[in-house]
């Protein structure tokens, strides 16, 4: 999702909960929008956030999303993991033994996991609390997964804008990994049904030079940026090198000597 807070208008939240629980009053509390317990109540609000036995759900009545990194082990065997492009992007030839990578848009968090799955310490930021919510929902199922608790622990979550986060680093990390949202497409057919509902609450990124800026001035030693694959490059930035599967691509900036690569 996107780095930073802006003013646009969001479509209104709730949190359902038809017998309240201390956790959906916490919530909502946190979120600043409504508690209710009535399906036409939280009908009225377009989009709500519930307890369901599988976790925190976001709805609109129609579709429902649950972060579920258990759903992604088929992807965590040695060599799946060893042909996903964005490892590929991420580690290069010269990645350090325990690297560390910052995920300046973490949105639910699919990527991060699977970068942490393949070794990289990940630092995520996320700007919507709501994102957050069901990302930290997921995070904590997955931490008592016996399975999954290793990859998980590899995995730290900052609500807060990595625009403003990167501007005051001292340490850059090894790779900084930027996603923004892809810009929405004419048939919403074409968009995954999850992000459908994501691009409900919060539309594609609508700052991407003060994302991309920010982390070229930290210094890490690659970027990667994700990309539609027929897409210009990110804010026109000449990528060093590019990996590209059959819709999306990889961008990688790389710096050596203290400068960029391209």
């Amino acid at each position: 999702m996107r780095s930073a807070s802006t003013a646009e208008k969001t479509v209104p939240l709730c949190v359902f909960s038809p017998e309240v629980s201390v956790r959906a009053a916490a919530l909502a509390k946190s979120l600043g929008v409504p508690l209710v317990q009535t399906p036409e109540d939280c009908a009225a609000a377009e989009l709500c956030l519930e307890e369901r036995a599988e976790g925190l759900t976001l709805s609109d009545g129609r579709l429902a999303l649950t972060v579920d990194f258990a759903a992604s082990a088929a992807r965590l065997q040695r060599n799946n993991l060893g042909g996903e492009l964005l490892i590929r992007a991420a580690k290069g030839r010269d990645c350090a033994p325990h690297p560390t990578l910052l995920d300046a848009t973490a949105g639910l968090g699919e990527d991060a996991f699977l970068l942490a799955a393949a070794g990289f310490s990940v630092t995520m930021y996320e700007s919507d609390p709501m994102i957050a919510a069901l990302l930290a929902d997921g995070l904590c199922r997955a931490a008592g997964d016996e399975d999954l608790c290793e990859i998980v622990g590899r995995m730290r979550l900052i609500v807060g804008d990595s625009t403003v986060a990167m501007r005051q680093m001292e340490t850059p990390p090894d790779v900084v990994y930027l996603d923004p949202m892809f810009p929405k497409r004419q048939k919403s057919g074409a968009v995954k049904k999850k992000f459908q509902l994501l691009q409900k609450r919060q539309p594609p990124c609508a700052d991407e030079e003060e994302l991309l800026s920010a982390a070229l001035a930290l210094g890490a030693r690659k970027i990667v940026v994700k990309r539609p694959r027929n897409a210009p490059p990110l804010c026109g930035q000449t990528p060093s090198y590019t990996l590209c599967g059959t819709s999306i691509r990889y961008d990688c900036i790389v710096r050596t000597g203290g400068n960029l690569c391209h």
